[in-house]
């Protein structure tokens, strides 16, 4: 797999996957803005699954839990500009702003497909890609700035999420866990998410589940498998990586060693 990324800064960068596909399952710590030059993305979360393709736009709130795959379209690569609304910068442009509508955010992927103020900002950013010398941070700090103004044009509810500098507090683990299983993530980020240390994380799962994360997370994604593959008629390379698994052959050797049966011997 080749991956190809070039900063102009550590949030403004040009990325590029060559090869099949790529999946991850993220979590961002800052809101991320992503323009499609080329190829298509699916992010499936606990409610939702989008697709996204060449000239659509959206973001995506920092702390939100997703499975993402990208993939090459018709013979070019999965080419995107991404740019990184960090909570530093966001402070210091909302300390600027005089007044700001403050709703209870919601967590939601933003989709701004081929808006043409916004898009002409982020193909701004095309040209300096090939240009060897340093990007000034301060041109960047006006790009990024120039994003914000243009994303608050476009939908002023997005303050809620982007002027929100709160780090989640502690929820119910229980609730969390039934609807975010699937995404693929170290205990220590669940422990984060849910407002938990990794210690008490562990402990309060063992006290509410009587079971390891590990072995619960193995069961509820091989339940969550053969559902798709029995009532939904999925195969299983098109289910494995969406359940949380990173590998089709250990899917498939642990899937068997549960239900005695191949997953392609129920579809």
């Amino acid at each position: 797999m080749e991956h190809i990324s070039k900063y102009l800064t550590r949030d403004i960068k040009l990325s590029s996957y060559e090869d099949k596909l790529f999946k991850s399952d993220l979590m961002f710590h800052d809101h991320m803005l992503v323009w499609f030059i080329s190829g298509e993305t699916k992010i499936i979360q606990s409610k939702s699954t989008f697709t996204f393709k060449t000239g659509d736009i959206f973001l995506i709130p920092r702390n939100e839990l997703a499975t993402i795959i990208n993939y090459p379209k018709n013979g070019l690569p999965h080419k995107t500009v991404v740019m990184h609304l960090s909570i530093e910068r966001l402070k210091k442009y909302y300390e600027k702003i005089d007044s700001i509508k403050k709703g209870k955010p919601e967590q939601q992927i933003y989709r701004f497909s081929n808006h043409p103020l916004l898009e002409s900002c982020l193909a701004s950013l095309i040209p300096y890609f090939d240009v060897e010398s340093e990007f000034p941070e301060s041109l960047a700090t006006l790009k990024i700035e120039e994003a914000i103004h243009i994303l608050r044009l476009i939908d002023p509810g997005v303050d809620s999420v982007l002027a929100n500098f709160d780090v989640p507090g502690k929820i119910d683990l229980v609730d969390f866990m039934q609807r975010n299983f699937m995404f693929n993530m170290s205990l220590k980020k669940l422990g984060y998410l849910t407002g938990r240390s990794l210690s008490t994380f562990n402990r309060d799962f063992k006290k509410l589940f009587d079971t390891s994360p590990q072995k619960w997370l193995t069961e509820k994604r091989l339940e969550l498998a053969y559902y798709h593959l029995a009532e939904k008629k999925k195969k299983p390379i098109e289910v494995y990586l969406e359940v949380g698994f990173e590998d089709l052959s250990h899917f498939s050797f642990i899937f068997k060693k549960k239900y005695g049966i191949s997953p392609n011997q129920i579809t």
